[in-house]
């Protein structure tokens, strides 16, 4: 899995925020997320709504933070949300935009802006549309006057226009849909926000869309309330941890597809004395590390993220893996040590038994900060099995818009069932070199 943390107060406008982002690549993290306010990118109405590069929007923020996640080898996930008020009639920004092409023009300018081929604008590999849709304090109306659902539809509207002006202007991008809250109520309350449980959202946005694409949908399973443990029960159609599994399937039958890829693009444990209602952190601890498990043995699941990463004043949660005064709670240890199995970076490579001098791609995501797309990198590989060396090969790769390498492991015969450890180099004897290692096992 690639995983990682949403901490956009300490991550993206803390006055430490490159020393944090450090912090989090130290902890066996890979990705950050961070939410994309359109209203606030785009104040007023863009005279060139489509140009990545129009001087009417505001993303300096936005382009510092990505620069940063670069320098410290971590992926993003930018989550779309907010509708400007000149885009919506004057509304809040949870209601949806008039004219999906609005929403289309900036979903294309901002995947153009992040899709690797311009200099000093990384390449960004997640995006998420929406957040927490099936809530109406992110997206209104749920219902209509006679408390029929409507937002399914709507977002499924907004989701397909979304998907297809990110995948064309950035070709290797992911794109989940859905962002859905845990929890919610299947019909009207007076005096309370409207929400739809995410299961009925998701199988009435089918309904709408049977044939919408996706290459993900992204799930924010918390307990409720937040004392609770990972292996809550809870009442489906709604979706912590524990009823997920049952989720994927329904997936699979409302689109017609099979294997429907999974994020956990939030989730996280409050802790005590900050959250009176949170629990103690060595039990936060032990949530944590019930979480990684359950996500681990599901084959399904591709992303997680944990929200926050340091408890402080700018954010209400308090379920950081450090406190506000810099020192780490038990759960930072137990993070650390779970993120080392799964590392999407430093992991397991499939490769078909039988294969000779299989070409692997590798992430050298640090490599983009320094060196030009197409540019030329040394690779030095050296594969082992059972401990012994058995084959050391230099040569040159070619640096992708996405940041990877295609590294060829010359003389390697993989045998099924069998594994073997290959430690990658580039650019050997730089100071901006990078190692990778990463375990091939013959399938």
């Amino acid at each position: 899995m690639w995983v990682g943390f949403h901490d956009d107060p300490v991550l993206r406008y803390g006055a430490e925020r490159q020393q944090e982002l450090g912090l989090v690549r130290k902890s066996g993290a890979t990705v950050v997320r961070t939410l994309v306010d359109w209203s606030v990118v785009a104040p007023a109405r863009p005279r060139r709504p489509a140009d990545p590069f129009s001087p009417d929007y505001r993303f300096a923020d936005l382009d510092e933070f990505v620069r940063n996640a670069q320098l410290h080898g971590l992926e993003v996930l930018m989550t779309i949300w907010g509708t400007p008020r000149w885009a919506n009639g004057g509304r809040p920004p949870r209601y949806l935009p008039r004219r999906l092409s609005d929403f289309s023009d900036f979903a294309r300018a901002l995947a153009t802006r992040y899709s690797g081929r311009f200099g000093g604008y990384p390449f960004v590999r997640f995006f998420g549309i929406w957040n927490e849709s099936n809530l109406g304090n992110f997206l209104s109306p749920q219902y209509d006057a006679r408390g029929r659902p409507v937002s399914p539809a709507a977002y499924a509207r907004l989701a397909a226009t979304g998907y297809t002006a990110i995948r064309a202007a950035s070709p290797r991008a992911q794109v989940a849909v859905g962002e859905t809250s845990s929890h919610g109520r299947d019909r009207r309350r007076p005096g309370v926000t409207d929400t739809m449980a995410p299961a009925t959202f998701a199988r009435l946005v089918a309904a709408a869309s049977p044939r919408l694409r996706f290459d993900a949908w992204a799930q924010h399973p918390y307990p409720l309330p937040v004392s609770q443990p990972p292996t809550q029960k809870v009442r489906y159609p709604n979706v912590a941890l524990s009823t997920l599994p049952r989720f994927e399937r329904d997936l699979d039958h409302w689109f017609g597809r099979r294997g429907v890829r999974v994020w956990v693009s939030e989730y996280g444990t409050e802790t005590k004395p900050g959250e009176p209602r949170g629990v103690t952190e060595p039990v936060q601890a032990r949530y944590l590390a019930q979480a990684t498990t359950m996500l681990r043995r599901d084959a399904r699941v591709d992303l997680f993220i944990w929200f926050v990463f340091r408890d402080s004043v700018g954010s209400t949660w308090q379920s950081g893996v450090y406190r506000a005064n810099g020192a780490a709670k038990p759960s930072r240890a137990v993070w650390g040590a779970n993120a080392r199995v799964v590392n999407e970076v430093d992991g397991r490579v499939a490769v078909r038994g039988g294969t000779r001098s299989p070409t692997i791609r590798v992430h050298t995501r640090e490599l983009c900060a320094t060196v030009p797309v197409g540019g030329l990198v040394s690779v030095l590989a050296g594969t082992y099995a059972t401990g012994t060396l058995k084959q050391l090969s230099l040569a040159a790769g070619t640096l992708a818009v996405d940041c990877t390498v295609q590294v060829r492991l010359t003389g390697l015969r993989v045998a099924k069932g069998k594994s073997y450890k290959a430690n990658v180099d580039f650019n050997v004897g730089s100071i901006f070199g990078v190692r990778r290692a990463l375990r091939v096992v013959g399938i």
